[in-house]
């Protein structure tokens, strides 16, 4: 095998809570994370030399050392010794600093494709300690699943197996704006005020648990909301069109600025994307599921 390609997720926060800074300046977290059927797609294909090569068509995604994918094949191709490189070829179709993971996802993505392209047959755990290395969601990306609960940085990963049937429908909303995860944090630890949950990640593992979606829209929860919304008006003008349109449980996802709603069937997220096109075209909407 010289060529694999793979599909790399995006994933939605459905509960985040700011336990608070560490000494390392990253913050202990609580989430949980549903992984989504929106994807980028990743060709890797098998080099004689020892050279990484990073391309992508989008001249947001850098193609340097700094990339995601970049620093988890160095880190597997050092790690481990092998004497072979890759040409990763990146196909973006998840929005870039907007909540979704997709870097995140792309170097999980890296490291589970290489670990068969260069043979290394390497276990999970081995995939998932490297992760940890590159960055805080990217161990959530190594596991086949499609909800867990992510503690410390983010970064220990507990998969919920008693979901794995459910599937949600969301509308998923992003606007034209980049936002900074290491800012948003950053501002989050000046900010004052702040509301806490009611409820933590229990209570949401439980209304999914009995897909009771009357309870969600209580136990939904992102403690970084206030602060993005603060910083970039138009989460907050999403919020209120998904309101304004009958959708009740509505979260942004991550840092932002991505915001969704869960909705009950995938003929209501299509009559509502089709609503927000009309509304406001310079958002990105999205139709997307639990996979």
């Amino acid at each position: 095998m010289n060529t694999l390609t793979v599909k790399s997720f995006a994933k939605l926060n459905l509960f985040l809570q700011i336990l608070n800074r560490r000494p390392d300046n990253y913050h202990n977290i609580e989430t949980l994370f549903e992984r989504i059927n929106l994807y980028d797609t990743i060709t890797l294909k098998l080099r004689r030399d020892i050279l990484i090569r990073i391309s992508c068509a989008n001249p947001d995604v850098p193609t340097d050392e700094t990339n995601f994918c970049y620093k988890g094949a160095k880190l597997l191709q050092e790690k481990y010794k092998v004497q072979k490189g890759a040409d990763i070829k990146i196909l973006k179709s998840i929005p870039i600093s907007a909540g979704l993971g997709g870097g995140s996802s792309n170097a999980g993505s890296v490291l589970l494709g290489l670990n068969k392209l260069w043979k290394l047959s390497l276990p999970l755990s081995r995939l998932v300690t490297l992760s940890k290395q590159i960055g805080c969601d990217v161990p959530f990306f190594i596991y086949n699943t499609s909800f867990a609960k992510g503690s410390k940085r983010g970064d220990i990963i507990m998969p919920l197996k008693g979901l794995k049937d459910l599937r949600l429908w969301h509308i998923l909303v992003v606007p034209k704006i980049k936002v900074s995860t290491p800012l948003i944090y950053k501002k989050w630890d000046g900010f004052s005020g702040l509301t806490t949950p009611d409820y933590d990640v229990k209570i949401i593992t439980s209304a999914l648990r009995k897909n009771a979606l009357s309870l969600i829209p209580l136990a939904l929860y992102n403690g970084l909301e206030e602060v993005t919304a603060s910083e970039y008006p138009q989460v907050r003008r999403i919020k209120e069109r998904l309101t304004g349109l009958g959708v009740k449980s509505i979260l942004m996802s991550g840092s932002g600025s991505a915001v969704f709603g869960i909705v009950s069937s995938r003929k209501e997220a299509v009559r509502i994307s089709s609503e927000l096109k009309k509304q406001e075209k310079s958002w990105r909407v999205f139709v997307v599921r639990t996979v």
